[in-house]
C-alpha cells in the first residue's frame, strides 16, 4: 500500500476546512434571519439533506448553489462566493458596503453599479489609473481591429 503524500493531505485538510467554514457560515446567517433548515432549503430549491451536509461540512457546494443559498438568506451572493474561497475578498468600503446590503436592487444591479463604482475610483486613484490605461491601451488596440471605424456618410 502506498502512502499518500503530504501535500495531497493537506489540500484535503484545506478544502475540508473550507467547506466547514462555509457550512458554519450559511448556518449562523441562516440562524440570523431566522430561517428554519427547511425553509432555506425550499427558498434555495436544494434538498433538506444536502443544506444539512453543506452547514456540517460534509459537502462543498457549487457556485450555483451558493447563489441559489444567498437568493434564499437575501445576502449577496458575492458574500458567499468570498467565505467559500471561490472570490478574493475586496477592500471595504461604505459605498460597497452599502450596496451590497440593499435589498431593493437586484444582485446584477448591485454587480453593476460596483462596476462603475470601482471604475470610477480607479480613474481618481493615479497609480491604479496608470495599470488601467496600459490595460485600456491593449484593449483599444484589439477593439480597433475587430471594429473598424465608421465613416460618416455626408450629403
Amino acid at each position: 500500500m502506498v502512502d499518500e503524500p503530504d501535500d495531497m493531505s493537506s489540500a484535503a485538510r484545506v478544502v475540508a476546512g473550507a467547506a466547514q467554514d462555509i457550512g458554519s457560515f450559511i448556518r449562523s446567517q441562516r440562524e440570523a434571519a431566522q430561517v428554519s433548515l427547511r425553509q432555506l432549503a425550499q427558498l434555495a430549491g436544494v434538498s433538506n439533506p444536502y443544506l444539512s451536509q453543506i452547514e456540517r461540512g460534509l459537502r462543498k457546494p457549487s457556485a450555483d448553489v451558493l447563489a441559489q443559498i444567498a437568493k434564499g438568506l437575501r445576502v449577496s451572493s458575492e458574500v458567499l462566493y468570498v467565505q467559500a474561497g471561490i472570490l478574493e475578498q475586496r477592500p471595504h468600503s461604505p459605498v460597497r458596503d452599502a450596496l451590497l446590503a440593499d435589498g431593493a436592487i437586484t444582485e446584477r444591479q448591485k454587480q453593476v453599479l460596483l462596476e462603475i463604482y470601482e471604475s470610477f475610483c480607479r480613474e481618481n486613484d493615479p497609480q491604479q489609473s496608470e495599470s488601467a490605461d496600459q490595460a485600456d491601451s491593449s484593449d483599444e488596440e484589439e477593439h480597433e481591429i475587430a471594429d473598424p471605424p465608421r465613416q460618416e456618410i455626408r450629403e
